[in-house]
Order: structure tokens, then C-alpha cells, then sequence
């Protein structure tokens, strides 16, 4: 059970904040809250005097971190073999469309979808007019 839990394995490397800079401080900031065990509401309003978007971006990318920790815990055990299909439990079944490769929905194992969308989500987060990382470049109308 150990090796299941493990905190430093994951299934991509981690995405990191550049330290000094706006979004490392902020990023510090939340884990503060997070793991001060206070009212989650709390933890996750925007300071004062900080940017929306900017917290929303470290909040992201820390949901992805979070989620990319889960999933290297389990992607051993959940192969094409063990898991044939992409499913929220026996009612729902996950078909990846990507309109490039996957122009419609397709039914894909469970370990192909998951690095599908982890290569997406990686792409978005790496896109500077989505996520730009200079101070004073954020895009309004994406976040």
C-alpha cells in the first residue's frame, strides 16, 4: 500500500512556478491555505490586490499537478487490458474527439484516453495566450 500512495511518483513530471516570480508567490500562498486545514471557501478566494486570472491559473495548474499525483498512483494497475474502456462507472463512457486524429467521438482504453487528455491539458497550460506568464500579458477573455 505504500508504493500505491507514494507522494513523489507521478505520471508526467510536475509543473513548476519560476520562484520569484507573481504566480511562485501565489502558489505558496494557497498551499499555505490548503494545508492550514481552513474553510476551503476560504482558501481558494482571491486575495486582495492580486490578479483573478492569475490565481485562477496557479489553481489549474495545481489541480493538474494534484490529478497527474492520482493518476501515477494507479496508471499500473489500469492497462489496456484491465481497463478496456474510458468510463465514470457502468452508466458513463468517456469518447475522445480531438478534431485532428479523433474527428469524432471515439471509444479509447482507459490508459490512451488518459494520456490524450493529459497531453491536451499540458498544451493549454503550456499556451501563452491562455496562460501567459508574464506579469501584465493575461488575455481577459480566456480565463
Amino acid at each position: 500500500l505504500k508504493q500505491v500512495f507514494n507522494k513523489d511518483k507521478t505520471f508526467r513530471p510536475k509543473r513548476k512556478f519560476e520562484p520569484g516570480t507573481q504566480r511562485f508567490e501565489l502558489h505558496k500562498r494557497a498551499q499555505a491555505s490548503l494545508n492550514s486545514g481552513v474553510d476551503l471557501k476560504a482558501a481558494v478566494q482571491l486575495p486582495s490586490g492580486e490578479d483573478q486570472n492569475d490565481w485562477v491559473a496557479v489553481h489549474v495548474v495545481d489541480f493538474f499537478n494534484r490529478i497527474n499525483l492520482i493518476y501515477g498512483t494507479i496508471c499500473e494497475f489500469c492497462t489496456e487490458r484491465t481497463c478496456p474502456v474510458m468510463s465514470g462507472g457502468p452508466k458513463y463512457e468517456y469518447r475522445w474527439q480531438d478534431d485532428l486524429k479523433y474527428k469524432k467521438p471515439t471509444a479509447l482504453p482507459a490508459p490512451q484516453y488518459m494520456n490524450l487528455l493529459m497531453d491536451w491539458i499540458e498544451v493549454q497550460i503550456n499556451n501563452e495566450d491562455i496562460f501567459p506568464t508574464s506579469v501584465g500579458k493575461c488575455n481577459e477573455e480566456v480565463l
